[in-house]
C-alpha cells in the first residue's frame, strides 16, 4: 500500500506463519512471552533476517505483558538470543482518563524502573513508551521517547467528563440516507416487538441503516440521527440493515435525503460519546463497530 514507515504489530504475533510474515515484511512485534521470543529468534536465524521487536511490560493494566517485577530476569533469559533487536518497551495506562487518581503516575515510575533495569543490561531501548490519548494529554511524564494516540485520531475523548487541555474536531461521519417516507396514524406499533406505538399521527422515515451496519441495537427507542439539520428519534428497534425516525414536524423531507446518525449537518452535530451515553456504551466501541460494510470515503 505504499507504505514506508515501520508498522507495529500491538498485539503480537502467535503462530510460526505470522512469524514468517513479520519477518519477511520487516514488521515489529510487541512480544510478551518467552516462547514467542524464542521462535522469533530462532525463525529469523534460519531466515538470516534481523528482527525488530518491543517488550510489553505489565506495569499495572492487569492484561497482555511481562510483569514489571520480572523484567529483569525475563532480560536475562532472553539475552543469549540472537538476530533480535530491542526497540523498547512498552506498556498501557489503566486509568490516563482519571487525572486525579494518581494511578499513571505509579504505573510511570514501574515503567522508569524497568527502562532503568534494561539499560543498566546494557540495551539502549530507543524507543519507549506508555502513554494513549489521555496520558498524551494529562500526563507528560508518560510520553518518553513516543506516543500511542487513539481515540484522539478520531477528535474523540477518552470519557464523557473528561476536559481536553487542547482543541479537538471530530473527523468521522457516519452517514445513510431516507429509504421512505410514511404517514401513521395513531397507536400504530413499529420494527420488531413491537416496542414503540405511534402517540397520534405521525410521519416517519426508513433509514438505510441498521445494527449490521454498526448502528447499536441499544439505540432502539433512545437514539437520535439529523435529518434536514434536525435531531430526529430513532423509534422501535433498530433493524439488521434498517432504522426507523420520526420526522414528524420536519420539513421537505424527502427519499435519498442524507441522515447522520455520527457527525454533523447544518448547525447540529451528534458525537461518539452522545452515541454512547444513549446506547450505554463508550465512544470507543462506537467508532469501532462502524465496519467494513460501510463505503468509506477519504477526505483531507
Amino acid at each position: 500500500g505504499g507504505v514506508r514507515l515501520p508498522i507495529v504489530i500491538l498485539c503480537g504475533i502467535r503462530t510460526r506463519e505470522e512469524t514468517h510474515e513479520a519477518l519477511e515484511k520487516g514488521l515489529t512485534p510487541v512480544l510478551y512471552d518467552l516462547a514467542a521470543v524464542e521462535t522469533l529468534s530462532r525463525e529469523s536465524v534460519q531466515l538470516d533476517k534481523k528482527a525488530r521487536i518491543y517488550l510489553k511490560v505489565d506495569t499495572g493494566m492487569g492484561r497482555l505483558g511481562i510483569s514489571h517485577n520480572d523484567i529483569g530476569p525475563f532480560l536475562q533469559q532472553i539475552a543469549p538470543l540472537k538476530n533480535l533487536h530491542i526497540e523498547g518497551l512498552t506498556s498501557h495506562l489503566a486509568t490516563a482518563n482519571e487525572p486525579e487518581s494518581g494511578f499513571s503516575e505509579e504505573q510511570t515510575e514501574r515503567f522508569e524502573k524497568a527502562i532503568f533495569i534494561g539499560r543498566s543490561m546494557g540495551l539502549d531501548l530507543p524507543l519507549n513508551n506508555m502513554a494513549n490519548s489521555g496520558g498524551i494529554m494529562c500526563h507528560e511524564r508518560t510520553h518518553f521517547n513516543m506516543v500511542r494516540p487513539g481515540i484522539m485520531l478520531y477528535g474523540g475523548l477518552p470519557s464523557p467528563d473528561f476536559i481536553s487541555p487542547v482543541p479537538l474536531t471530530p473527523v468521522m461521519h457516519f452517514r445513510a440516507q431516507v429509504l421512505q417516507i410514511r404517514d401513521l396514524p395513531g397507536k400504530t406499533p413499529i420494527s420488531y416487538g413491537r416496542t414503540y406505538h405511534t402517540e397520534g399521527p405521525c410521519r416517519i422515515a426508513v433509514v438505510s441503516a441498521g445494527y449490521s451496519d454498526g448502528l447499536s441495537r441499544n439505540l432502539s427507542n433512545r437514539g437520535k440521527a439529523l435529518i434536514k439539520g434536525k435531531k430526529a428519534a430513532i423509534v422501535g428497534a433498530v433493524c439488521m440493515n434498517l432504522t426507523i425516525c420520526d420526522i414528524t414536524g420536519l420539513k421537505d423531507v424527502e427519499p435519498g435525503d442524507e441522515v447522520v446518525f455520527l457527525g454533523s449537518q447544518g448547525e447540529e452535530s451528534i458525537k461518539g460519546d452522545d452515541i454512547a451515553r444513549s446506547a450505554g456504551t463508550i465512544s470507543y466501541e462506537v467508532f469501532c463497530s462502524i465496519g467494513r460494510k460501510n463505503i468509506r470515503e477519504y477526505l483531507s
